[in-house]
C-alpha cells in the first residue's frame, strides 16, 4: 500500500489536497509507549479496546509503522467543503512588528465550527456510521471539538452526547447551542447523570470542571450503551493521524514556493493541532532530511509540558480508562477556569510527549493576560479575531519575530492558527474590562497531584 520513498506531492488531488494522512509513529526510532491497561498493567489490545473506541480506529490508535493511510473518499468529499484552508502570510503583523522576520500562518477556522477539530470528527465520525453504531459519546472544553462532533454525527445521521466541561457550559452558551441546534445532546460536566459524575461532584462540590472529567463521563455512557462508542477529539494516537492534513497541507504550500521554515510553533492542550501541524516536518527531523525549531506553548495555569512529570497516568479524573505515557500534571488536577478552554487538559498526547522527552521539540507556557494582549494585537492588524487557544501560538510567534528585529535576522516563522474566538467574547470582554487575571499553580500544589500518580513497574 505504501512506498516509504513516494515525495508528498503524488499524494495530492488536483486542487491540492492530500488523499493521505501521514502517521509521523512510523519515522520514530523509539515509539511512544503503548496505552496500559489499569488493571493488569499490560499493553492494551484491540480487544480491550472494543468496547470503548470503532474497531477502525482502533487500528490506527495502535498501528505505528503504516507510515500513509488512504483518507476514504467520503471524508475527502467533506474536506472539500472547506480543505486545503488557507496558509496566510502576516504582512501587517510584520509592518506593525517592524520585524525582518517572515511570518505565515496557516488557518484552520474556515468552517462553521469554527477550528481544525472538523478534521477528526469528520473521520471518527464516518468510521462509526461505516461500523453501524446508533451513536458516540464524548467530552469537550472550549466546545470546538464538541461543535465539530455534532456537525459530522449530524452529516453520517449519527446520534452525538457531548459532555461539556462545566465552566465552559457556562461561559459559552452560544457554542452549547451550535452543538444543539446541528443535533447534539449537551450537558455540563461533572453531571448528576453518571456515577463517575456523582462522584467527582461528591468529593469535589462546586467544582468548575475538567476535561479529565468530562471524558470519564462520556466513557460511562459509551459503555453502558449498545450501539454507542467513545471518540475523542485530541491525545489519541489516531486523532494526531487525521490532524496531519494540517501539516501536509501547509509543507504542499511552502514546498511549491521553495519556502524553508525556521521555527514552527503550535498552541499545546492534548496535541491535536500541534501534532497535526508539525508531522510532516518533524517527519524529515526524524529522518534528518531537514532540522526545524519547534515549539509547543502551552497555558501557565495548564503547564503539562513545562511543569509536568513523563509517566504513566490515567486519561481521565474517574480513572476508567487506560494509562497513557505522557507528560501529566495528574489525572485528578483540575486547573483555574481560563479562558482557553481547549487547552485545560492534564495531559499531553504520548507521541508529543515522546518526541518532547528526547528534544525534539521545546515547550513554554505563557500567562493568559499576555495571551490575550497578542490576541487584540493580531486581530486589529490581520482581521481574524484568533481563538484564546490559538493565541497562545500568535504570543510566541510575536516573541520570536520581536527577537528577530533585534538581531536582525530574517527567520521564517509558521504558526497553527487552530480557529477563530467569536464564541470567545466573554474572555475578551474579561480582558477588556481589565478584570482578567493570571493564576499559576505553586510548585506544592503540583507536587499533590503528581503524589496520586498511579504506580508502573
Amino acid at each position: 500500500m505504501e512506498n516509504k520513498n513516494i515525495p508528498y506531492k503524488i499524494y495530492l488531488e488536483e486542487h491540492e489536497m492530500p488523499n493521505y494522512w501521514y502517521n509521523v509513529r512510523a519515522d520514530m526510532k523509539k515509539k511512544p509507549a503503548p496505552l496500559m491497561n489499569p488493571g493488569t498493567h499490560q499493553p492494551m489490545t484491540a480487544e480491550d479496546l472494543a468496547p470503548v473506541f470503532c474497531e477502525e480506529l482502533i487500528k490506527q490508535e495502535l498501528d505505528n509503522d503504516t507510515r500513509y493511510y488512504p483518507i476514504p473518499q467520503e471524508i475527502r468529499d467533506f474536506y472539500k467543503m472547506y480543505r486545503p484552508s488557507p496558509l496566510v502570510r502576516a504582512y501587517c503583523l510584520e509592518k506593525k512588528l517592524g520585524t525582518p522576520a517572515k511570518i505565515y500562518y496557516k488557518f484552520e477556522g474556515n468552517n462553521t465550527s469554527g477550528s481544525h477539530k472538523l478534521n477528526s470528527a469528520i473521520a471518527q465520525a464516518y468510521y462509526a456510521k461505516k461500523q453501524g453504531l446508533k451513536g458516540v459519546t464524548t467530552e469537550t472544553g472550549a466546545g470546538q471539538w464538541g461543535t465539530a462532533l455534532s456537525m459530522a454525527c449530524s452529516y453520517f445521521d449519527l446520534d452525538c452526547k457531548v459532555y461539556m466541561v462545566k465552566i465552559s457550559y457556562e461561559q459559552k452558551p452560544f457554542r452549547r447551542e451550535v452543538m444543539r441546534t446541528y443535533g447534539a445532546s449537551v450537558t455540563p460536566s461533572p453531571s448528576n447523570t453518571t456515577e463517575v459524575g456523582k462522584k467527582i461532584l461528591a468529593e469535589h462540590p462546586g467544582t468548575n470542571g475538567s476535561l479529565g472529567c468530562a471524558i470519564s463521563e462520556a466513557v460511562e455512557v459509551a459503555v453502558s450503551n449498545p450501539g454507542y462508542r467513545y471518540v475523542l477529539g485530541s491525545v489519541l494516537n489516531q486523532v494526531l493521524l487525521h490532524q496531519s492534513v494540517i501539516g501536509v497541507e501547509t509543507k504542499i504550500a511552502l514546498d511549491k514556493y521553495g519556502i524553508t521554515p525556521d521555527i514552527i510553533i503550535g498552541c499545546a492542550g492534548g496535541g491535536s493541532n500541534l501534532g497535526g501541524l508539525i508531522s510532516p516536518f518533524m517527519g524529515e527531523k526524524l529522518r534528518g532530511e531537514k532540522d526545524y525549531r519547534i515549539i509547543a506553548v502551552e497555558p501557565a495555569s495548564c503547564p503539562s509540558f513545562t511543569r509536568g512529570v513523563y509517566a504513566y497516568d490515567f486519561c481521565d479524573t474517574g480513572m476508567v480508562c487506560p494509562l497513557a505515557k505522557m507528560y501529566t500534571l495528574g489525572s485528578d488536577f483540575i486547573p483555574a477556569p481560563n479562558h482557553a478552554g481547549g487547552l485545560r487538559y492534564h495531559g499531553m498526547s504520548p507521541v508529543l510527549s515522546e518526541l518532547y522527552d528526547e528534544g525534539m521539540m521545546e515547550a513554554v507556557s505563557v500567562t493568559q493576560t499576555s495571551v490575550f494582549e497578542a490576541a487584540e494585537q493580531f486581530a486589529r492588524v490581520e482581521g481574524i479575531l484568533p481563538a484564546p487557544e490559538s493565541s497562545h501560538a500568535i504570543r510566541v510567534a510575536i516573541d520570536e519575530a520581536l527577537k528577530c528585529k533585534e538581531t536582525g535576522e530574517e527567520k521564517t516563522i509558521v504558526f497553527g492558527l487552530t480557529g477563530t474566538g467569536y464564541f470567545d467574547l466573554v474572555a475578551y470582554e474579561k480582558f477588556n474590562n481589565g478584570e482578567m487575571s493570571d493564576y499559576i499553580p505553586t510548585d506544592e500544589e503540583l507536587a499533590k497531584y503528581r503524589a496520586n500518580l498511579p504506580k508502573i513497574d
